[in-house]
This record gives structure tokens, C-alpha cells and sequence, in this order.
């Protein structure tokens, strides 16, 4: 079967999304780690918008579903511009390998991984079914920073 190819940044394009700079780290870490030029890691990043974090609260109480899965997509872009910055080119990436959903929620809201369809249907659409699809866990959490509802980090191939 042959393998269809896309361009990235048309798709990001159709979906509205621009990618400017990533965010300065808030901490003593890296954003994204490349190795052998081949797997990158990409650390955690919030849901936080041009700097500002404009969905705060446990999902289940104070954010709805639906909200979660809006700032889980704020978490996709978020993690394309410090990705872009390292690789140069999103349609180097081969395959999204690992998607790892930290959901801040309500003891009684039991979601987590409908939360994290938010970001994972974005990236399907951005990248296709065949790249797209990682593996994924969405754990619930007591509190994140900033009092975001999710942070997501992702494990990506790269060619």
C-alpha cells in the first residue's frame, strides 16, 4: 500500500492554526530533546494561549468536558511550535510514538481519556490517521501548574 503523503503546515493552514514562537520554560528543564535524529521528547506543555492560561480549574468541577478537550488542543500547538523550533520541518516527524495526558479533575470525574480525544483527534487531523495515532495514557491528577486543566507531553519519530 502506498503511503499517502501530506504537507504538515497545509493541514495546520486548513485547521486555522498558526505555530509562533514557543514560550520560554518556566523551570530548569529542556522543551524538547532530540536523539540520534531520530526520537524526540518533547516536555510537558500547558494549555496556556499566547502566554496566558485562559481555561483554569479541576475538569468535573469548575472546566467541562468540553473545555478540557478545547485546552488539550491548546496543548497540541503548544507542543508543534517547540517541536518546529528543533526539527526545522513538522513533516519530518514519521510517526507521533507516545502521548502522555495529565488531567487536573474532580475526584468524582472519571474522563480522563475523553479529555485527551481533544488533543489526539488534533493531531490525527494534522499529521493523519497513519502518523497520527499515538500510543496514550491520560492519568487524573490533584492540581497542575498555573491551575490548568491538562499538560501534555509527546514522544515523536522523526525522519
Amino acid at each position: 500500500m502506498e503511503r499517502r503523503i501530506m504537507d504538515v503546515y497545509k493541514n495546520l493552514e486548513a485547521l486555522g492554526i498558526e505555530l509562533p514562537e514557543p514560550a520560554k520554560p518556566g523551570g530548569v528543564y529542556s522543551p524538547v530533546i532530540e536523539l540520534d535524529n531520530r526520537m524526540v521528547y518533547v516536555s510537558g506543555n500547558g494549555c496556556g494561549v499566547n502566554g496566558k492560561v485562559l481555561i483554569k480549574g479541576k475538569v468535573g468541577r469548575e472546566v467541562s468536558l468540553e473545555q478540557g478537550q478545547e485546552a488539550a488542543k491548546n496543548c497540541v500547538v503548544n507542543i508543534l511550535k517547540n517541536l518546529q523550533k528543533t526539527i526545522k520541518d513538522l513533516n519530518r516527524v514519521k510517526r507521533v510514538v507516545k502521548m502522555l495526558a495529565f488531567v487536573a479533575s474532580d475526584p468524582e470525574f472519571y474522563q480522563q481519556p475523553a479529555v485527551a480525544n481533544g488533543a489526539s483527534i488534533l493531531i490525527a487531523k494534522i499529521f493523519g490517521d497513519e502518523i497520527g495515532k499515538p500510543t496514550r495514557s491520560a492519568i487524573g491528577v490533584c492540581a497542575l501548574p498555573n491551575n490548568m486543566p491538562i499538560e501534555i507531553e509527546m514522544v515523536f519519530e522523526v525522519k
